[in-house]
């Protein structure tokens, strides 16, 4: 189980099968560091950074993280069932083949995050910056993506059935190379589409 009780930087370690279910895990800083097949279930982080870790068959389950950092982290075949982020930052880190449903993240920066054919189903986001983040071929159907900055986003191919996407840029979606069917939108965002389209709506 990791010491909280001081916060000394780590950096080019490995962990392997640790069991931190259920820790609290605050002001730490990882650098560099290795996190394989580590049990974080239920385990709750606060003001902590995660600085180009790598995470491989790490269980998340109902995690819970707050203004936390994983900038430029590597996730692989991770487990995030019922994990939520509430103003973190994870700047340019990827997911593969990771469960992420259902993820519930609230403000933060996910810009650049690299979620290509990630299964978003059901999960929300609210008020996050996507900035760039590449979401080519990922299944968001019945998403929340409530005042959500996806300015230059990847989104080919991106499926967005049913999902909720008031409030959020949309300049960067092809709505011919997207999935959109029963999408909720503003009326703002519908003239955006339209206009994308090459169409343009006259009173």
């Amino acid at each position: 189980m990791p010491d909280t009780s001081q916060d000394p930087p780590v950096e080019d370690q490995r962990f392997f099968r640790d069991d931190w279910y259920g820790e609290e895990i605050t002001g730490r800083h990882y650098t560099r560091c290795e996190f394989h097949e580590v049990d974080l279930s239920e385990a709750v982080t606060r003001n902590s950074t995660f600085t180009d870790c790598v995470f491989g068959n790490v269980r998340f389950n109902a995690s819970r993280h707050a203004d936390s950092a994983f900038t430029g982290c590597a996730f692989k075949r991770c487990n995030f069932f019922d994990a939520e982020f509430t103003g973190c930052k994870l700047v340019g880190a990827t997911f593969r083949e990771c469960e992420l449903r259902p993820l519930r993240v609230t403000g933060g920066d996910w810009s650049f995050a690299g979620l290509a054919g990630a299964d978003l189903r059901s999960a929300a986001f609210h008020g996050v910056r996507m900035r760039e983040a590449d979401f080519t071929g990922a299944n968001c159907a019945d998403a929340v993506f409530a005042d959500v900055d996806l300015s230059g986003a990847m989104l080919h191919a991106v499926k967005l059935s049913r999902a909720d996407l008031r409030g959020s840029d949309l300049s960067s979606l092809d709505p011919v190379n997207a999935e959109l069917a029963a999408a909720i939108v503003s009326p703002e965002q519908a003239a955006v589409l339209v206009t994308s389209l090459g169409l343009r709506v006259r009173a």
